[in-house]
């Protein structure tokens, strides 16, 4: 089963993740309705330290909260020992962190 410090790293992840979830689709709701395309809001977005943490911590949350669920739902359908699961998790969290910077950093920058 999960351990203590896994559930609390993915439950304090999502406390995180959520208020940041819902700024992004407001703001996408937002910026749709008002009619601008990618291109103006890209542009919008473009050397904002604001913007580059906002999202920076969004990748960090989704990155953590998402390699512990994908643990658990592979432990619990295939049982595999920590042995596996323990590498399996951080290869995951690392390839979301690092495609989820690659991201920001393509926005942002």
């Amino acid at each position: 089963m999960i351990g203590v410090r896994l559930y609390l790293a993915q439950r304090l992840s999502a406390l995180v993740m959520a208020p940041l979830m819902i700024g992004h689709l407001a703001v996408m709701i937002y910026a749709v309705q008002n009619g601008l395309s990618a291109e103006e809001i890209l542009s919008r977005t473009q050397g904002s330290l604001w913007w580059g943490a906002f999202y920076g911590l969004f990748v960090i949350a989704v990155s953590i909260h998402a390699a512990i669920g994908v643990r658990a739902v592979v432990y619990e359908t295939a049982g595999l020992p920590e042995r596996i699961l323990n590498p399996l998790t951080w290869a995951i969290g690392v390839s979301l962190f690092v495609m989820g910077g690659r991201a920001v950093a393509g926005v942002v920058l």
